[in-house]
């Protein structure tokens, strides 16, 4: 029997109750992505008593992470270890009364089932829409609540999908944004708060779902910006039956299956990784080149943009298909790709 004393403080609300912490340690959480939001997610439900951690990432570290992922230290940057792993390292020091699986991968049609098997709910850590509607195909196909959370510059974004019963993130948006069109975090900047304000809400929607408290989870989409002091909540009862939601009410899942999503090659002897992606729009050279201004030198025409991120040069084309340098392994071109090209 785990001894509840160190959740005493927890438990004295009287919603969650001592009944409550003992679900939470008797549940799963997987947490896919543990950068940003995922490190804040992660570090929060450990110390809040979620008996079983599964974190997935497939980064490693940089000094700049360090502004927003609280988990890190400098001393896990020179270590070169993986997200996953160093999160655990921490995490297995806050709680060692509970237990966490890290997993270094890239989250994919592939393996979502396997990840996805024991958990009690998802989490949403990640950088991208391609990922993020995976997630949602998941979450309904076996039944299993997620939370979607997203930030950039002073604002972000969060929602939770109970399956059959709330909106789901295709409801919300009928397809993931045309490539190029969202801004990325290392374009547009962004601040270590909103990261905090969203992961917490992310995390305390967790708490409620694993508690047993279904009815208190928030049947919203809440927006916060920071900066300008605003925040807005958008209704989202109705939208489930008024979008005709092809996965809500047609059981259509094409990222789960496959259909949808990057085809990824490493390209034999030019140390570099080609991402395609057939099924999106074109994009604009011009615009991408615009919100690229001081990223890094950049280079652009008709047929190609060129940036070098030393020691990385990405070469993108108008069909959003691009080829990364510098690297043969095919999660480290995802991550570049989403950090500077978006999702």
């Amino acid at each position: 029997m785990t001894n509840l004393d160190r959740y005493v403080r927890q438990m004295r609300y009287p919603r969650l109750g001592e009944a409550g912490q003992q679900r939470l340690l008797e549940s799963t959480a997987l947490i896919c992505g543990c950068g940003a939001l995922g490190s804040v997610l992660a570090n929060t439900l450990a110390r809040a008593g979620v008996g079983r951690l599964r974190i997935v990432d497939r980064d490693f570290l940089e000094t700049n992470n360090l502004q927003r992922q609280v988990l890190y230290t400098e001393e896990d940057v020179a270590s070169g270890l993986p997200k996953a792993i160093a999160a655990r390292n921490h995490l297995q020091r806050i709680n060692s009364e509970i237990e966490i699986e890290a997993i270094v991968a890239d989250v994919d049609a592939s393996n979502i089932a396997a990840l996805i098997e024991g958990s009690d709910v998802i989490l949403d850590g990640t950088d991208n829409f391609e990922t993020r509607f995976l997630l949602n195909d998941a979450s309904l196909k076996f039944n299993v609540p997620w939370v979607y959370g997203g930030c950039i510059g002073a604002e972000g974004q969060t929602m939770s999908i109970l399956p059959g019963e709330t909106a789901c993130l295709r409801c919300l948006m009928s397809d993931a944004p045309p490539l190029g069109t969202t801004p990325t975090c290392d374009a547009a900047g962004i601040l270590g708060t909103i990261i905090n304000v969203i992961a917490s809400i992310q995390a305390t929607e967790a708490i409620k779902i694993l508690s047993g408290h279904r009815e208190a989870v928030s049947r919203m989409l809440s927006v916060f910006e920071l900066w300008d002091n605003r925040i807005r909540q958008v209704k989202l009862d109705t939208l489930r039956e008024s979008a005709a939601c092809p996965a809500c009410n047609r059981q259509e899942f094409p990222w789960l299956d496959g259909a949808r999503g990057s085809h990824t090659a490493a390209l034999c002897g030019r140390n570099a990784v080609q991402l395609s992606f057939p099924d999106r729009q074109e994009i604009s050279l011009e615009q991408l080149a615009a919100k690229l201004e001081g990223v890094g030198p950049v280079r652009v025409n008709r047929y190609l943009l060129r940036l070098d991120v030393a020691p990385h040069q990405l070469t993108v084309f108008p069909d959003g298909r691009a080829i990364i340098s510098g690297t043969e392994d095919i999660a480290e071109a995802k991550t570049l790709y989403a950090k500077y090209i978006g999702s």
